[in-house]
């Protein structure tokens, strides 16, 4: 292994936060959560064979690498008018033109979400074109950070547990007492944060963790939810303890920059699990010498709009849910107003909850209203979620490194609709209809659980905080295919048998 640089390389916001993509473009919004010595925190190591560079690449003498071109300029119709209107500057816009400089949903004039605090640029806020932009910055990262390993400059390490499972907590306190007695490569001891609730339980009892060192008692933290939400950048690593569960509550809990996280299979099915725990502290000493391969999973961005009531003269007459998000009241922001943003990991569901008869939800995509669903509910998923709900209502597997959005619906009343896989760069709107029914319920990775009245949306898009997940150096490359045969016996059965030759 060899360094690219003398120093440690600095990657964005991309160490503790690799999930700040691409340099998470923090200057939309004015936000500087990288100001707390993130540049610092990792270095970037290439592996020294040369196993797949090209041989042009690989010549040491000053001969010429190609032959030269002898093409020529053709007389192309669309070329030569490309080149007739680049000289002149003069360009009219197409419709898809104008629709990219526009923003995807309405954007109403709140400074603060619904904690009070300053509200940072959404997703479904951006342009078309800023939003392919995003997308392919984030693609174009991960296509990097999958052949470099990341050497962190590991000092605070998050641990993540199921709190209720006594079993995992004993675990837990396995790692938390092998992590104490280590240092890392500068040789300092690390600082281990573990849940609040554990400070007060028995079975992890952390005055018999205290009492062993003196230095622990300061080494020992815990964490909460406001500061997983306020500082993310304070945790170089995150050890997720359990199963797949496990690993979408931390993304749950980071709702925008997401440290590293290394999963260690505690759990049942293990997609998202991809590390040995009876082997963790081998695992744990070569990813803090050698480095982590790092893969961006991407997350979806879930807003909800409320409906506004309008009392005035002009809007007596019925309302309807296509006009207002893409008809003549497309523009008007006192129609809706945002009521809550999750980021997820998974999917968002909307399904028709206590209610007896079947849910109606009109499917918008960009500027164009798709179909009106009539079903128990519609699943949208990331690839990473494919494997979850969507599977269960019939949807595809998908890899998780498809830039797309998976829609299916749950028991539609319909032999027609089949599940649809849409770009990444889409942005999507699921709403009741004013004349709906019934109400329908949304939920996002499980959690969250709101109730949509008529009138009410969801905005889907992709976030600009993907979830970067810590790969094994030895096998990334089979492993989503090697997950789905092991926990879901894909494409198992007994092999056909040859023909035997008759002999004489």
């Amino acid at each position: 292994m060899a360094s690219n640089t003398p120093h440690p390389e600095p990657v964005n916001d991309n160490s503790s936060g690799t999930g700040d993509q691409a340099g998470e473009q923090e200057l939309m919004s004015g936000e500087s959560d990288s100001d707390n010595g993130l540049h610092d925190q990792l270095e970037v190591v290439f592996d020294k064979h040369d196993s797949q560079r090209r041989r042009a690449s690989m010549r040491t003498d000053n001969k010429p690498q190609r032959p030269t071109s002898t093409r020529q300029q053709t007389n192309c119709f669309v070329h030569s008018l490309l080149d007739s209107h680049s000289k002149s500057g003069q360009w009219t816009p197409s419709h898809e033109g104008v629709t990219k400089e526009r923003t995807a949903d309405k954007d109403t004039p709140t400074p603060h979400d619904q904690n009070g605090e300053t509200r940072h640029m959404q997703s479904r806020l951006l342009t078309k074109k800023q939003l392919s932009d995003m997308a392919f910055g984030i693609r174009e990262l991960s296509k990097k950070l999958g052949h470099v390993r990341l050497l962190l400059k590991i000092r605070n390490v998050f641990l993540l547990t199921k709190a209720h499972d006594q079993k995992l907590i004993g675990h837990t306190k396995d790692v938390v007492e092998w992590l104490l007695r280590q240092k890392n490569a500068e040789g300092q001891p690390y600082t281990v944060w573990v849940e609040e609730t554990m400070k007060d339980n028995r079975i992890f009892d952390a005055a018999s963790i205290v009492s062993q060192n003196e230095t622990y008692k300061d080494r020992l933290r815990y964490w909460t939810n406001e500061l997983c939400r306020k500082k993310p950048h304070t945790f170089e690593i995150c050890l997720a303890l359990g199963g797949d569960g496990t690993v979408l509550y931390s993304s749950w809990l980071f709702q925008r920059v997401v440290p590293p996280v290394m999963s260690f299979a505690l759990g049942s099915l293990g997609f998202l699990t991809k590390f040995d725990f009876g082997k963790y502290p081998q695992i744990l000493e070569r990813a803090f010498r050698d480095g982590v391969t790092v893969s961006l999973r991407l997350r979806f961005e879930a807003t909800i709009m409320r409906s506004q009531s309008r009392e005035d003269a002009d809007t007596k007459r019925a309302r309807d849910l296509v006009e207002e998000i893409i008809g003549e009241d497309s523009d008007d922001v006192s129609t809706h107003a945002p009521a809550g943003s999750h980021t997820i990991l998974n999917d968002i569901v909307l399904d028709r909850g206590p209610n007896a008869t079947m849910s109606s939800i009109e499917i918008f995509g960009d500027e164009e209203h798709f179909t009106t669903v009539q079903a128990d509910g519609v699943c949208v998923a990331t690839p990473t979620g494919s494997t979850a709900y969507n599977l269960a209502a019939g949807g595809s597997l998908c890899h998780p490194d498809n830039p797309v959005i998976l829609v299916t619906a749950i028991a539609p009343h319909t032999l027609s609709f089949r599940p649809i896989i849409l770009p990444d760069t889409i942005v999507l709107r699921l709403g009741v209809p004013y004349d709906a029914r019934a109400s329908c319920w949304a939920s996002f990775d499980g959690k969250e659980r709101a109730e949509l009245k008529p009138g009410d949306y969801v905005t889907i898009s992709a976030s600009r905080f993907p979830f970067p997940s810590v790969l094994p150096l030895d096998r990334k490359s089979e492993d989503w295919v090697d997950s789905i045969s092991r926990t879901l016996n894909w494409n198992n059965r007994q092999r056909q048998k040859a023909f035997t030759d008759q002999k004489n």
